[in-house]
């Protein structure tokens, strides 16, 4: 069975993955929460909530959300309501765009 490559990840993703890991360190920290009881509270493992911390690419995106609202950490708009309004607008404009992408058919000119 081939090994997988390395997925590469931009900056950008990188530095925003760092942040969030650095954000629910601190905010861990500064409630005296350990790791283990953070790691119950969230139902993942303890060495799932380290990853997190370290800003592992791989962890399942729903685990560190939760991990993040466990500690307080805002992700996006602090008010729940404000959250769901954001959704519904989302979901109405996805209403509106075609359910699939699929590139334009090229022409072939073949007049010789």
């Amino acid at each position: 069975m081939p090994k997988s490559a390395a997925r590469s990840y931009s900056r950008y993703t990188e530095e925003a993955l760092t942040l969030l890991a650095k954000l629910i360190r601190a905010s861990r920290l500064e409630q005296k929460m350990s790791a283990q009881e953070l790691a119950d509270r969230a139902g993942i493992s303890r060495g799932m909530l380290s990853r997190i911390e370290k800003a592992d690419p791989k962890c399942e995106i729903g685990a560190t959300f939760e991990v993040a609202r466990i500690v307080g950490v805002t992700l996006f708009e602090a008010e729940p309501g404000r959250l769901t309004m954001q959704l519904k607008q989302v979901e109405a404009k996805l209403a509106l765009l075609p359910k699939s992408a699929r590139k334009a058919k090229r022409k072939v000119i073949d007049d010789f």
